[in-house]
């Protein structure tokens, strides 16, 4: 991925942004240090000593983490198949936590209120921030490379190289929220941080690409790749009417706990090499409705993982081909798999002649959702997010918890990470132990 934006670097020019974004801005406080996680090159992560966070423009806030968590997504940093990730990096996208400081701006927010930030960082502002499509934002990422690439720029989000805007991110004692007002989300009490922590990215994104593409009651749904996202688009699924939901791995515990858990049918493809003729034997004409919640850097045949070697693609387009030929005729396919750059052997004729409508559902506008689904199906008991966790480390287990969770050791799933601030685990959710034990 780096040979690619080397090949981009004539494109770069200069944006400017209404916020201090990166590390050239940041500023530590005088006293003590805090623990983070960063990246230092692929496959190598630390968990280091780094400078605790001050505020650095009037309407930020600095909170002390009580829970952040590994992403799916992470793991494309991990692997460094991101553009723009500089050694020292804090990664780290969904977390919450306790007001600390606030900025003289900040009027709505008080020093230990408990809050839960968005993965992404809108300005408040924007056309597309003041229709709560924070994800989209105009002013929070001036990154130019993907302004090349995407013809415009998504919102900037925490711990997601600097393609995304170079903000320090969550997996960390303690992070800086700009623009705080709009990012965070006050948690009622009562309600323990595991069943909150995942409005920070894994909700609003499954339900973004349920809603988004259209899934409605008596619709078929496949969902490729049954991780904590495809785990939890097929609950929604099911809540928004769908008769029925087929989940696609390969991973036999994460397909015994989507039959067990959520009660839907599954495809493993080791067994049906060929998907959709599986598909097609199952739902005779089609899905109505197919979602890609899987993975860009893990191709299946040869052809794509000499091709991603080789850096002649960045991503594979072998899911959304499937999803293509496994629709029905007029049928519609999701994206909301992190995909970045370019692929080969993309299957157009079949998208034209079948016309389906394939939804690139973007990064998931969070604002847009949380108030809803922690107000609707959170507080009243229609949607337990605790179901998928599987694990609770502490903070200084993250180095390790990144091998074991790319592995998929242990059946591991989301895994919520505390720090010294966090409170006690939840009743029935997973107590601390440490990675060691549950990988040897």
């Amino acid at each position: 991925m780096q040979a690619a934006a080397n090949k981009f670097q004539e494109h770069l020019g200069s944006y400017p942004t209404t916020i201090t974004t990166d590390r050239e801005g940041y500023k530590a406080r005088p006293e003590g240090t805090m623990k983070a996680l960063a990246w230092f090159g692929a496959d190598d992560v630390r968990v280091i000593e780094a400078g605790i966070p001050d505020i650095v423009d009037p309407d930020d806030v600095v909170l002390k983490v009580t829970g952040s968590t590994i992403c799916g997504s992470d793991l494309h940093l991990y692997h460094g198949e991101i553009m723009g990730l500089q050694k020292g990096d804090i990664l780290g996208h969904e977390f919450m936590g306790v007001v600390d400081r606030v900025g003289p701006n900040v009027k709505n927010l008080k020093i230990g209120q408990r809050v839960v930030s968005s993965f992404q960082i809108g300005c408040g502002k924007c056309r597309f921030c003041k229709e709560n499509l924070s994800s989209f934002c105009d002013n929070t990422n001036h990154s130019s490379l993907q302004n090349y690439m995407y013809g415009t720029r998504d919102a900037g989000f925490f711990g997601y190289s600097h393609f995304t805007g170079g903000f320090p991110g969550g997996q960390a004692e303690y992070v800086r929220v700009p623009i705080a007002e709009y990012n965070l989300l006050p948690i009622p009490d009562g309600i323990p941080d595991e069943k909150v922590i995942y409005l920070s990215d894994v909700l609003p994104t499954s339900y973004h690409t349920v809603v988004d593409t259209g899934v409605k009651e008596g619709d078929t749904v496949g969902v490729w790749g049954l991780g904590p996202i495809g785990l939890c688009a097929a609950k929604w699924a099911k809540l928004k009417g769908a008769s029925r939901v087929i989940g696609i791995d390969k991973e036999p515990e994460r397909l015994a706990f989507a039959r067990e858990a959520i009660g839907i049918e599954t495809v493993d493809f080791t067994e049906f090499s060929d998907v959709p003729k599986r598909l097609h034997e199952l739902v005779p004409g089609g899905l109505d409705i197919a979602l890609d919640c899987g993975t860009f850097h893990e191709p299946k045949t040869m052809l794509h993982k000499v091709q991603k070697t080789l850096m002649l693609e960045t991503d594979v387009p072998e899911t959304v081909n499937e999803m293509i030929v496994a629709c029905r005729k007029g049928g519609s396919a999701g994206i909301i798999a992190a995909y970045a750059g370019f692929c080969n052997g993309f299957n157009l004729g079949a998208l034209m002649e079948k016309g389906v409508r394939l939804v690139g559902n973007g990064q998931a506008p969070v604002k847009k959702y949380w108030e809803e689904i922690l107000n609707d199906y959170i507080i009243p008991g229609k949607f337990d997010p605790t179901f998928m966790i599987s694990h609770r480390v502490p903070i200084d287990d993250m180095a390790k918890l990144y091998v074991a969770f790319d592995k998929r050791e242990a059946g591991v799933k989301k895994v919520f990470v505390e720090t010294q601030f966090s409170s006690p685990p939840a009743t029935g959710c997973p107590t601390l132990t440490r990675v060691d034990e549950w990988t040897k």
